[in-house]
């Protein structure tokens, strides 16, 4: 079998709305590295959407996993619960910031922490409004379709969305949007559309994923933080793509210092086993009332166990560290290919080991160039990589290595990386990106 035959196989039987970004059907990965049916090997500057923060099928995670499944592999935490699901919980409430005690609960997938918090926050609060950003990207729902902050292609011919979710600028200084120009969108908000204590939760992500790496100040995040306690508003942090290491502290916010109300928690929770959180303060998360949470796969006792090894590898391989390691690695590198095409890369970012390139045309950050992004994407399968685009105009590549990829393996990913992108613009007057 073949990746054309099988690409062929599932555009019959597969909806064209989960589509795929290359044609490579996967056979085995290990660590940063992923072989296709062909044999064919590839450098893995995806993990999966940042899921594998430990590498693919880590040796410690397995033996986690398999341990588990042949104890038993379903009973329902909610129906016959198990120890693993409660030792994750103890530590996971103790990692989150902040001194208030926290609990926990545990559900399947990102989308469903983000709903459960906004369940959370209004049952807690009495409230019905919920502040999003724009260019956030918050799931697939349709509330947190709601919640996202782009249309295309997450909330196109989807609606209607719920009432009473709200959006206001994100701070993107490369795009002139100043935290002064966001806070004042925040304030004229509760002006004109929502009385602020008519709001039951403000929704952030420290970096934004899908938007494109963008960070939020630290000084915007603390003062969302004072004014959330000013009018009683949940501040609810999306940690799903930044958490566990990826930035280079456990937790993104941890940056600003400041102590959620609730977070959200997913992706590298459990190195690929399908897993989610909300991890919040204890007054908080009690308010729904006993069976107003869950659901029958949250927190499978086998996504559980691999969560348990994921933390114990973070600790034990210090990959918080290694993190901002390879952020910087590829920092140096990508600002090198910045300074060799200053017309079509306005700007090179990262935290920790969440990497951004983001395209333009003509030396004008304003004229973003999507067009050189997709080919780059395009021509990703010729040099054994696999890359990932996003961005609110689709524009940015970003990388995220598995936290455990060693230095050589990165440096021939960026090598590879490097010719990939002399092949598109070392005759760019030829070419109409």
């Amino acid at each position: 079998m073949n990746n054309e035959k099988l690409q062929a196989r599932k555009n019959k039987v597969f909806a064209r709305g989960q589509g795929n970004s290359y044609p490579v059907y996967v056979k085995e990965a290990r660590n940063a590295e992923v072989f296709d049916v062909e044999g064919n090997r590839f450098i893995d500057f995806a993990t999966g959407i940042a899921v594998c923060n430990t590498g693919h099928s880590h040796p410690d995670v397995v033996k986690a996993v398999t341990e588990q499944i042949n104890a038993f592999s379903h009973t329902c935490l909610m129906v016959n619960p198990y120890e693993s699901a409660v030792s994750l919980a103890e530590k996971l409430t103790a990692l989150a910031p902040g001194d208030t005690p926290k609990k926990a609960i545990f559900v399947t997938t990102g989308a469903e922490a983000v709903e459960n918090c906004v369940k959370i926050a209004r049952c807690h609060t009495g409230r019905r409004g919920v502040i999003a950003f724009n260019a956030g990207f918050h799931g697939r729902t349709n509330l947190t379709m709601a919640l996202t902050g782009k249309i295309a292609p997450y909330k196109k011919d989807f609606g209607p969305f719920p009432a009473d979710i709200y959006h206001v600028p994100y701070p993107n200084a490369l795009h002139n949007i100043t935290e002064q120009d966001a806070l004042a969108a925040l304030k004229n908000l509760f002006k004109a559309t929502i009385a602020a204590d008519d709001v039951a939760a403000i929704i952030i992500e420290p970096v934004q994923g899908e938007g494109g790496f963008n960070a939020a100040p630290v000084s915007f995040l603390q003062t969302l933080r004072k004014l959330c306690d000013e009018h009683g508003i949940m501040l609810i942090v999306d940690e799903i793509q930044t958490g566990f290491g990826r930035t280079g502290k456990m937790f993104c916010c941890e940056y600003a210092g400041i102590e959620p109300d609730l977070m959200t928690m997913a992706k590298g929770i459990a190195g690929g086993f399908p897993l989610s959180a909300v991890v919040g303060k204890a007054e908080i998360m009690d308010a729904p009332l006993p069976g107003g949470l869950g659901g029958t796969y949250g927190g499978s006792p086998v996504a559980c166990a691999a969560a348990l090894a994921v933390l114990d590898v973070i600790e034990k391989e210090q990959l918080i560290s290694k993190a901002n390691a390879l952020g910087e690695l590829f920092s140096a590198r990508l600002n090198a290919l910045k300074a060799r095409y200053p017309k079509f890369i306005s700007e090179v970012r990262n935290t920790g080991a969440m990497i951004a390139i983001e395209f333009m045309y003509n030396g004008d950050p304003e004229q973003t160039n999507p067009a050189l992004t997709q080919a780059i994407i395009a021509k990703a399968k010729e040099h054994n990589l696999i890359l990932l685009a996003c961005g609110y105009y689709g524009n940015v590549i970003r990388f995220l290595p598995a936290l455990t990829m060693t230095p050589d393996i990165a440096a021939e990913g960026l090598d590879n990386f490097d010719a990939l992108l002399a092949s598109l613009l070392d005759n760019a007057e030829e070419v109409s990106y």
